[in-house]
């Protein structure tokens, strides 16, 4: 069994009215297999807290730890840390011109895994995964999401998550911008792949409908750089009802948090 561990972990980021410190102590365990949901208002530090993972330059760790199976994740590079077993989806998926998605999923296979996968398995592989995800095989040889829809940006992710079977998935809003079949087929393929592999998936969101599809087994609050709430699956529907105005320090609502 795989553990993420973040341990008080303190996150800032410069900004035009100077540095902010946007993570404020987050803790948080993902064991393998486990899927924790958190959910939280605009500016809460969600992202911050998928991409600090990842390695973004752009966030700068003051203080704290993050460790996949014991090892410093924050002392590797984000090449290193997807070598290490974790995968980031991101809420933007960004365009990679000139790059064809054959080439750049096989040759993230061959970095990931350390040895170029077999021609025939991979392509059999590749295939079978972009056909379970409703994807026209002509966009394998596309450049690497450029003039791809969202929803066919967010099937491309989940495609790099089925091929990539990493330790831990970090899904930074995924469901955004999905209509109801592209939320659902997006769904069934991460749960296909948590099913296959037994990752641990850590799942931000701002709505309970991706939790339809995808079901958590712990359910956290994100307030102001932190988490402040943690419970079952009924604690998205009350969140659902109530709103997050009570966790968010006074005089702040949800709509006025700062990214």
């Amino acid at each position: 069994m795989s553990t993420l561990e973040i341990k008080d972990l303190h996150v800032s980021v410069e900004t035009k009215e100077g540095r902010k410190q946007i993570l404020k102590g987050a803790t948080l365990t993902v064991n393998s297999g486990e899927t924790h949901a958190i959910m939280g208002p605009n500016g809460s530090g969600k992202s911050t807290l998928a991409y600090t993972l990842a390695g973004h330059p752009k966030y700068e760790v003051d203080s704290g730890q993050a460790l996949l199976d014991g090892k410093d994740l924050l002392k590797m590079t984000p090449d290193e840390r997807a070598k290490a077993g974790l995968f980031l989806a991101m809420q933007y998926p960004v365009e990679v011109p000139g790059v064809s998605m054959t080439n750049f999923l096989r040759t993230a296979k061959t970095e990931v895994d350390g040895k170029a996968p077999a021609i025939r398995q991979w392509t059999k592989d590749l295939n079978d995964a972009m056909k379970r995800l409703r994807m026209d095989p002509k966009f394998a040889r596309r450049s690497v999401n450029e003039g791809f829809s969202g929803g066919e940006k967010k099937r491309a992710e989940v495609l790099q998550l089925e091929l990539l079977k990493p330790k831990f998935a970090v899904l930074d809003e995924t469901d955004s911008g999905l209509d109801v079949d592209a939320l659902r087929i997006v769904s069934e393929g991460i749960n296909r792949a948590k099913e296959n592999t037994g990752m641990g998936v850590l799942m931000v969101t701002h709505y309970t409908r991706i939790l339809k599809y995808i079901k958590p087994d712990i359910v956290h609050v994100f307030a102001d750089g932190r988490f402040v709430k943690t419970g079952g699956p009924e604690l998205a529907d009350t969140l659902e009802e109530t709103g997050y105005d009570q966790y968010l320090p006074e005089g702040a609502d949800s709509e006025s948090a700062l990214a």
